[in-house]
């Protein structure tokens, strides 16, 4: 291992350098905007790596292995412990031949137990030994911790562990996902401001933003703009507290879904009602550009900038009313609004799902194309 864990006594380490170009990434690619694509090994059969168009991302988000009670970390990559460090070995090669780095994603949805464990002072220490140790296992140039929900409660830890890989691994890359913010709630925040020089990113996962929730009509998965008492949430409400909150705006990134989500029983935003027949994972943009879109009932919503389709008849196979989703127009948008704000960068949950495998060579990826003329371009 090329960090030992006697790196653990180093000095704490106040601030990082800020992002740029790096002698990792290929001669010449500046890459003073990141784009960290999640690519996770449950859909390892939606996306070969040979196919990943590289061009268009800075970071191939590796995912995921997750971490257990005794501060061990698992590393099947949600297929099984031989197939799985296969693939993930072959994405961290794949990335690397194209010039791009490869981080690994740790945790994920559902994992607080296990963080909370591992994180502790009790097993911190051979926590931070077994996250760089795995890094190091495939060459990984960082890690992702991807600790949600980040209660109050955990922040101690959390901050701590944060310190820690600092500390053993000084010029690691270093990303957290954080969840968005409701707008009827958005008091800022000092304690992103202290926690923010440790990290690279703080990536507000600014999607799964709507929900037939107490007080909230129907609403977009990803707005831009637009946010109401009634629909409190947008991608600009959100930066706004996170820059309020202290967070430098070059570390701070944004979320792109390359998914949307089916509504039922609503025809569009700003209605009372409704439920989600299908989302991340069962909604994939591809799905969306194949099995439900047409002209005929495709809208664009000029307040939140981002389009929908809408059908009192149901659409496709999930019978759905209303479908948000993002497309090239709404990425294009949010990319300025990065620029204009002089944000980090945008991170995509998954790249896998915006494949169309089905499609002609050369229009397989068309949000990923959007991406790279928006953010890189």
């Amino acid at each position: 291992m090329r960090r030992t864990v006697a790196a653990l006594a180093l000095s704490a380490l106040t601030s990082c350098a800020t992002a740029g170009t790096d002698a990792i990434f290929a001669s010449g690619f500046d890459a003073s905007r990141w784009v960290l694509g999640y690519y996770v090994g449950y859909e390892q059969g939606l996306y070969p790596i040979e196919q990943v168009d590289f061009s268009a991302v800075t970071h191939l988000m590796v995912g995921r292995a997750r971490p257990l009670a005794d501060g061990s970390v698992t590393t099947d990559f949600d297929i099984d412990d031989v197939n799985g460090p296969a693939w993930a070995l072959s994405a961290v090669n794949g990335a690397h031949a194209a010039g791009r780095k490869a981080v690994l994603m740790v945790g994920g949805a559902g994992e607080t137990d296990g963080w909370r464990s591992a994180a502790s002072s009790a097993h911190r220490t051979t926590f931070v030994a077994n996250l760089i140790g795995t890094a190091d296992a495939y060459g990984f140039d960082g890690i992702d911790l991807d600790w949600e929900p980040l209660e109050d409660g955990d922040r101690a830890d959390f901050a701590a562990l944060a310190q820690a890989l600092r500390n053993a691994w000084p010029q690691m890359i270093l990303t957290v996902p954080v969840g968005w913010i409701n707008a009827n709630f958005a008091e800022p925040d000092p304690w992103w401001g202290t926690v923010a020089p440790l990290f690279d990113r703080i990536d507000v996962m600014t999607y799964d933003m709507a929900g037939p929730w107490d007080g909230w009509q129907s609403w977009h998965n990803s707005a831009l703009y637009g946010e109401t008492d009634s629909t409190p949430s947008s991608v600009s409400s959100s930066v706004a507290y996170f820059l309020a909150s202290g967070v430098p705006a070059s570390r701070l990134g944004v979320g792109t879904a390359f998914y949307g989500y089916c509504w039922q029983g609503v025809t569009g935003p700003h209605q009372d009602g409704g439920s989600i027949a299908a989302g991340d994972g069962t909604m994939s943009y591809a799905s969306i550009a194949t099995d439900y879109y047409s002209a005929a009932v495709a809208e664009w919503d000029s307040s939140a900038r981002v389009p929908y389709l809408s059908s009192a008849a149901p659409l496709g196979a999930a019978g759905c009313n209303f479908v948000s989703y993002g497309d090239a127009a709404s990425i294009a948008e949010k990319g300025a609004f990065v620029r204009a704000q002089g944000l980090g960068g945008t991170i995509i949950w998954t790249i896998s799902q915006g494949h169309i495998a089905s499609a002609p060579p050369g229009q397989r990826d068309p949000l990923l194309d959007a991406i790279r003329a928006a953010f890189l371009e």
